[in-house]
């Protein structure tokens, strides 16, 4: 399991019957969490005194309840700055396990020893974004949604990446892979964080296990001659880490020289001292 057991502004404290009770910088939040289907006691006091919890609706969705949170606030990564903002669905606009793979990707484009262009796809708010960019990589961000592109903007800002070379493009990514296979455009890294299912601008319809082989396959097309990195993540629980692996390797590595390696995400839980999954990524570096 790769863990992000470098923070120092994020805390999984406790976790029991579905939830995990965290802290966010000096904000405590409980939220669901289906990887949690353990029952421990919850001994911790902030579980009954959390600054906010995320309830589910028995009719779907769901909503934040006895919310004390301000409307946004800021939490820091080593060098990195982030707006946190509770949002629908549980989301808080960042997702920490990813801090692990913000650091393999820095150690990569820092010492690759010549200029790096990463294409983010999927992008969300921009934490690889901002990793890519502080290490001086030179960044394409692709997501369809405006009001996310918007965050990772900010996020840059606060990092202090408001002059970055980050291209920032809100549209569908697979048309966008489409349109700049066309232009003949090329990336050194490839960073893919896509979601188990969501509709496109147009209503196009993403599934991930029935068009990740296709996408890949596609997105190979845009790395450049001698490539770096690349970088696949899941959050779908029936999307094993080897699964993806295997597909990787057969649309990448064959046609590049590499390595890859597969693993889970996980975060560290202090009052347990055990790893929550959380989700898993695939990994190639080329050679």
């Amino acid at each position: 399991m790769w863990i992000a057991d470098n923070w120092k502004d994020y805390t999984i404290l406790d976790t029991s019957s579905g939830e995990k009770l965290e802290l966010w910088g000096k904000y405590s939040l409980v939220r669901p969490d289906p990887q949690v289907i353990w029952k421990s006691e919850k001994k911790n006091p902030l579980w009954k005194k959390a600054d906010a919890s995320y309830k589910r609706s028995h009719s779907g969705g769901g909503a934040w309840n006895e919310n004390k949170l301000p409307e946004s606030w800021t939490i820091n990564y080593k060098d990195l700055t982030f707006r946190i903002k509770p949002m629908g669905f549980k989301h808080t606009g960042l997702f920490p396990e990813q801090a692990t793979n913000w650091d393999w990707m820095r150690e990569l484009i820092e010492k690759a020893d010549r200029p790096i262009n990463v294409l983010n796809l999927f992008a969300y708010t921009g934490g690889a974004t901002v990793a890519c960019a502080k290490a001086g990589a030179s960044v394409c961000h692709v997501d369809a949604s405006k009001g996310m592109v918007a965050q990772a903007k900010e996020n840059a800002r606060l990092s202090g990446l408001a002059d970055a070379p980050i291209r920032y493009i809100v549209d569908d990514c697979k048309k966008f892979i489409e349109r700049e296979i066309r232009r003949g455009h090329k990336y050194d890294a490839i960073i893919m964080d896509p979601p188990s299912y969501g509709r496109g601008p147009t209503g196009e319809v993403w599934k991930i296990e029935e068009n990740i082989d296709d996408f890949v396959e596609l997105t190979s097309n845009v790395l450049s001659d001698k490539p770096l990195f690349f970088l696949l993540n899941s959050y779908t629980t029936g999307l094993s880490a080897s699964t993806m692996k295997y597909i990787t390797n057969i649309r990448l590595l064959s046609r590049f020289k590499g390595v890859s390696s597969a693993d889970e995400l996980g975060l560290p839980v202090r009052d347990s001292k055990l790893e929550l999954p959380c989700g898993s990524s695939v990994r190639v570096v080329f050679s």
